[in-house]
């Protein structure tokens, strides 16, 4: 079966929501890039905010550098197999465990972040087996998102090492996620709640 391109949804999106929200004159009176960029603007600031939010209040990596390329999929191609929950969620669970499981193998469960003592030997095998594994798993798994390969590397460079914290980033994700379900819906847009269908053979 062909891959599925990585296609823009921007009028889509656009059209849908300003028939939802009653903005169509804001169609008619401003590029239509410019209104889905304000959508872009609008949904990455909300999502990413709530979940800083929950983060300052417990005071754990409810953020984290991932969550953006993961946000900006969601709003920019929802219909991408790279953005459905699916993915998302096992790509990013695959990142954390080959992260965390580099970390063990090369004995750094415990070690300072590489940006505190530098980079050692251990670090660059922890750092390149947990990308590795990572892109390998999802692509047999089928459930490739790019974003995750930024969250093996916050772990295995131990910027995230607790497994508490571990949990929260796959918690965070699944905020995430069920964010831009409700949004993207909202917005009349075809997003799938698990996995994208698959068309005929």
């Amino acid at each position: 079966m062909a891959a599925r391109p990585l296609v823009v949804q921007e009028p889509e999106i656009t059209r849908r929501l300003a028939a939802r929200f009653q903005v169509a004159h804001l169609l008619r009176r401003y590029p239509e890039r410019h209104v889905w960029a304000l959508f872009m603007f609008l949904n990455g600031f909300a999502t990413i905010a709530l979940l800083a939010a929950v983060a300052m209040m417990s005071r754990t990596p409810f953020v984290f550098p991932s969550l953006g390329p993961t946000a900006f999929l969601f709003f920019f191609t929802p219909r991408a197999p790279a953005a459905s929950p699916r993915s998302t969620i096992y790509g990013h669970a695959i990142g954390i465990l080959c992260g965390y499981g580099a970390l063990w193998l090369f004995g750094l469960e415990h070690a300072p972040p590489a940006m505190a003592t530098g980079v050692s030997a251990a670090r660059v095998g922890a750092a390149a087996l947990s990308l590795a594994a990572t892109g390998a798993l999802m692509i047999l798994a089928k459930a490739a998102h790019p974003p995750a390969g930024a969250t093996t590397l916050i772990i295995s460079l131990g910027i995230v090492i607790k497994p508490l914290h571990l949990l929260v980033i796959e918690v965070a994700v699944a905020m995430l996620t069920l964010q831009a379900i409700a949004i993207n819906r909202l917005a009349g847009i075809d997003y799938p709640l698990w996995a994208l269908r698959e068309g005929p053979r």
